[in-house]
């Protein structure tokens, strides 16, 4: 049962903290709970904006003294909100963006609050970088606890690969830091489990000379007509160079659009241009040679806040001719193909894997499906609640016209899957590993605003 602070307990909490504690009515208080996905409306108890790991001990144990769910607040970006317990506490690690390279040891110390957008500048100061996701608003800590998909991924593995320790507070409220030599255990589930295990402070990751250079290639096709060339792509899958991550996309005009994008020298990259290039006569063709800072913005405004969202997605090992008709069908039915209802319908995409993410052997993290070819994803995205039901439907229509492909789906991913969500993410055997490491760090199940691992059931 949820105990009510007194007013004095708040101007403790307050006076103590190094950052900032909100109520319901402060000036600040509705921005700060506002995240990514204008679906989620939800209204903390009070929301402490952590400046130091000292305030995420403090309000770990200001929550668990006042029995208030826990939500953990880093970009905000995750699309069911968990970031926003309703009545609950939000630790809120927005003010905690701090990052430091060192060019010499190739490594950056990365604060729990930080966006991708800031990792990325300090490292790319020194031709440098590590995986990060393709939005630059996004949060370090939930891309990289799930995983950590990006364009360097295939030549230099996920986000989770590159971490040397993390700095953790655990539901008890210590401080440990988890790596190959302390808590291994910890350090493993930390590795694609998600947010179950405590609150990140300080990630270490290992960065990588990629250069600063980048080049991003589209071909369109109208998506009734594109199975031809769709095949020919899915058929370079398997021979194209690690610095490329072959990309398939059809969106809300009609149109199907296969490329790639190139991190590191150019010149390969163009070679590459030339198979691109007898895939078809595409109706449409952008090559553009870019910094790879403005590679990793190229996806900002279309992926801004404030409007409502909802995604489902699949690895696929495989992707037969049937698959590729789903896939530019994108869930529609005869109607919806002909009038105006295909508006409604969700972008969907394909996204290489392979390369060094398959090189980690599948024991070595809970992330899971290291063997997929592809990842998909069918996302919608609208303004007008009015639309929340149709939106919703269509992008679960398409996901269910490929899930006869799928071999399993990407935890930072998960939607509305149900009882038996975790098990498409991990194996049976990691996910009896990762309660064991839930067991060892959070029996109480006190992170639990998550996609959650649930401790094994105490004996009476």
């Amino acid at each position: 049962m949820t105990v009510s602070a007194t007013q004095s307990e708040i101007g403790g909490i307050r006076e103590r903290l190094d950052g900032q504690l909100l109520l319901p009515g402060d000036h600040g208080y509705h921005a700060a709970r506002a995240v990514w996905n204008a679906l989620v409306d939800r209204h903390p108890k009070m929301i402490i904006r952590c400046a130091s790991t000292r305030d995420v001990v403090l309000a770990v144990r200001a929550a668990r003294e006042l029995d208030l769910e826990i939500g953990v607040r880093c970009g905000g970006h995750n699309a069911l909100g968990f970031a926003v317990p309703d009545g609950g506490l939000m630790i809120d690690l927005s003010l905690m963006g701090a990052v430091r390279v060192d060019p010499v040891q190739r490594r950056a110390w990365v604060q729990g609050g930080a966006l991708l957008g800031a990792l990325d500048a300090a490292s790319q100061r020194y031709g440098l970088a590590t995986t990060a996701g393709n939005v630059s608003h996004t949060g370090v800590g939930g891309l990289t606890l799930g995983g950590g998909m990006g364009w360097l991924a295939r030549q230099c593995g996920l986000a989770c690969d590159n971490v040397i320790s993390y700095q953790v507070v655990t539901a008890a409220g210590d401080i440990v830091r988890a790596s190959p030599a302390e808590h291994p255990d910890l350090f493993w589930g930390l590795r694609g489990g998600g947010g179950n295990f405590g609150v990140v402070t300080e990630f270490q990751f290992r960065l990588h000379p990629v250069g600063t250079q980048a080049m991003a290639a589209e071909f369109s096709f109208p998506a009734r007509r594109a199975l031809r060339a769709l095949s020919g792509w899915r058929d370079l899958l398997s021979s194209a160079p690690r610095q490329a991550t072959l990309t398939a996309d059809v969106g809300r005009d009609g149109m199907a659009t296969l490329g790639f994008a190139w991190v590191g020298d150019l010149a390969p990259g163009r070679r590459l241009l030339q198979a691109m290039r007898a895939l078809g006569r595409p109706a449409g063709e952008r090559v553009q040679e870019l910094p790879y800072l403005e590679l990793q913005r190229r996806s900002d405004s279309v992926q801004q806040h404030a409007l409502r969202r909802y995604s489902k997605g699949h690895y696929l090992k495989e992707l037969p001719d049937e698959a590729l008709e789903a896939f530019l069908a994108r869930g529609a039915g005869p109607r919806e193909a002909e009038n105006e209802r295909g508006e409604l319908l969700p972008n969907v995409g394909l996204v290489a894997y392979g390369g060094a993410i398959a090189d980690v052997p599948d024991e070595d993290s809970p992330f899971s499906h290291r063997d997929a070819l592809v990842e998909y994803g069918a996302g919608t995205s609208w303004s007008d609640a009015a639309e929340d039901q149709d939106r919703v439907a269509a992008a679960r229509r398409s996901a269910a016209a490929l899930s006869p492909y799928a071999s399993g789906a990407y935890v930072n991913f998960l939607s509305d899957e149900g009882a038996d969500s975790m098990l498409h993410a991990y194996s049976a055997e990691k996910l009896a590993r990762l309660t064991a490491v839930k067991d060892a760090y959070d029996p109480e199940n006190v992170f639990h605003l998550n996609h959650n691992i649930k401790p094994a059931p105490r004996s009476a």
